[in-house]
């Protein structure tokens, strides 16, 4: 049992009375005695109190003269924040002071609005053997089980961010990526897992909680697919190729040609391409799926909704580029303009302008970065980093200036958007007070109505369609602050390093360093 105390009479007076834990029990808390004392109007010298609770002896305080007060036994009842548990710890009457009795104390409880999951038993046994300045459970909510929202399971691989093998002699092998996921008549390529509905709990004080709605979903596709019976799976209708793009499944065959030349022209294709060969200069290949080059690329430009492959590399002629809207793999990228929004992977970038909204790898046998300017988003790996002959080279992480610009333009129509909305509401206020005076409206008044419902409506999903966008780009920005510049082997002077807003010229050769921002300046930190 926990320690406690009570009021008794003493000689010359009345006092306190401490009796000491047993059984390993809670010592007597000397904050509560000093509440208790205070709400009775009684005072006692503090530093006695602590030494004779110190003590662990059953003791006595002597506190005024005259007869003792009669204090009923009391009690402190605590209601949990979310109204679902409350906890009651009582104290032991003074000597000749009433006792409460279960009814009494239940009663109490129905009074102070408390009166769901009374816990019976504990009270039971509480007033069959009082075990006073202990917390008791005295009722306890029902418990809301939430729900699960619907999702889709995909059967694919949907990580983008698969990376070619590095092979023992430092070389990158591009044959082997695995980045296509090949798919067959009749597979399925998806399913939904249904949502599960949850069960709304109650409080103590018998007030309903409801679980939170959960959300169904559906399937987002493409065409070469089809969906079963139930509703419930994706399956395709061609052997071909599966891709996830923007929440969305797309089922094509793969365009397979030899070359971009003069005997094909210029390919856009719905799907993802194949070329065995190379792509000529001049001309164009536009694809929604992923573009595969088994050969060269020359000063030619490749718009991809996917990945690049090009495994023999690109000497773009100061005329190629390359926009992919996945990764860009390539053996060199030399003379060309390369855009990502996953990461970029080379054995060597030769006076280039390459940029990558995730990260950019220069690996393999050399492993340089030479002339140009190489932007990554996150950070940047390279080898060899600038040039003994001085070529003017720039390299630049934590800087993604398509979405700061993305995150201007949704701060400005958010606003817009707030401003309609104020102005709809104010119009459908309007006509709700109009109504409650037994307005009639006629008929144009509730076509007008009905547009200005619609528009507020509109407004609304547009607004929470910004707003869930502006989170996700302030999450992508964070993680850009902490972008930094990694060399593996030797960096040369004359060498731009911009992170962020801050930049910084490399005097000095440097080997095995990492660039990062250091207290407002750019810094290099040896990786020995």
């Amino acid at each position: 049992m926990n320690g406690y105390f009570r009021l008794k009479s003493m000689e010359n007076g009345f006092g306190l009375e401490l009796i000491p834990p047993t059984d390993n029990g809670e010592d007597i808390s000397v904050a509560e005695v000093m509440d208790y004392l205070g709400n009775n109007n009684l005072v006692c010298d503090l530093s006695v109190l602590r030494e004779k609770i110190e003590s662990k002896i059953k003791t006595e305080i002597w506190l005024s003269q005259g007869d003792c007060p009669a204090v009923s036994e009391d009690y402190k009842l605590t209601v949990s924040e979310d109204g679902m548990s409350a906890i009651a710890r009582f104290w032991a009457p003074s000597e000749g002071g009433r006792k409460l009795s279960l009814e009494e104390f239940v009663k109490d409880l129905r009074l102070r609005k408390i009166i769901f999951g009374i816990q019976i038993q504990n009270l039971q046994d509480f007033f069959a053997e009082r075990d006073y300045c202990k917390d008791i459970l005295v009722a306890k909510g029902k418990e809301v089980i939430q729900g699960t929202d619907a999702f889709i399971e995909y059967s694919f691989n949907i990580d983008r961010q698969i990376r070619p093998t590095v092979r023992d002699d430092g070389s990158v092998d591009f044959f082997n990526l695995n980045t296509i996921n090949h798919c067959t008549v009749g597979q399925e390529l998806a399913r939904i897992i249904p949502e599960v509905r949850g069960h709304n709990g109650r409080n103590v004080l018998g007030i309903e909680v409801e679980a939170r709605p959960v959300k169904p979903t559906v399937f987002h596709y493409g065409r070469n697919i089809e969906v079963s019976e139930d509703n419930l799976k994706l399956i395709s209708k061609v052997n071909g190729h599966v891709t996830l793009i923007d929440d969305k499944v797309f089922v094509s065959d793969v365009l397979e040609v030899e070359n971009v030349d003069n005997s094909t022209g210029n390919i856009e294709f719905e799907g993802s391409v194949q070329i065995n060969g190379n792509v000529i200069s001049n001309f164009e290949v536009h694809a929604k799926g992923n573009v595969i080059v088994n050969g060269v690329v020359e000063g030619a430009v490749i718009i991809a909704g996917g990945d690049i492959v090009i495994a023999r590399g690109m000497n773009g002629m100061g005329k190629g580029k390359l926009t992919a809207g996945g990764n860009i793999i390539a053996k060199f990228l030399e003379n060309a303009e390369a855009d990502a929004t996953g990461y970029v992977q080379t054995e060597s970038i030769l006076h280039s302008a390459v940029s990558s909204e995730s990260y950019i790898d220069v690996d393999g046998k050399h492993g340089f970065i030479t002339g140009g300017h190489v932007v990554a988003a996150e950070r940047l790996s390279v080898k060899t980093l600038g040039s003994e002959m001085g070529a003017s080279t720039v390299v630049e992480v934590g800087a993604n200036p398509k979405l700061k610009e993305e995150y201007q333009a949704l701060q400005k129509n958010i606003a817009e958007t707030q401003r309609v909305l104020l102005s709809t509401r104010s119009i459908i206020g309007s006509y709700a007070e109009k109504k409650a005076k037994g307005m009639v409206l006629n008929k144009d008044q509730l076509e007008y109505l009905k547009s200005v419902l619609q528009l507020d409506a509109n407004k609304k999903k547009e607004l929470e369609n910004d707003e869930k966008r502006m989170e996700e780009i302030q999450e992508k920005l964070s993680v850009q602050n902490n972008a930094y510049v990694e060399v593996r082997g030797q960096v040369f002077p004359g060498t731009k390093v911009v992170i962020g807003e801050l930049s910084m010229v490399v005097q000095n050769t440097n080997r095995f360093c990492r660039f990062e921002k250091v207290r407002g300046n750019v810094k290099c930190i040896s990786s020995y």
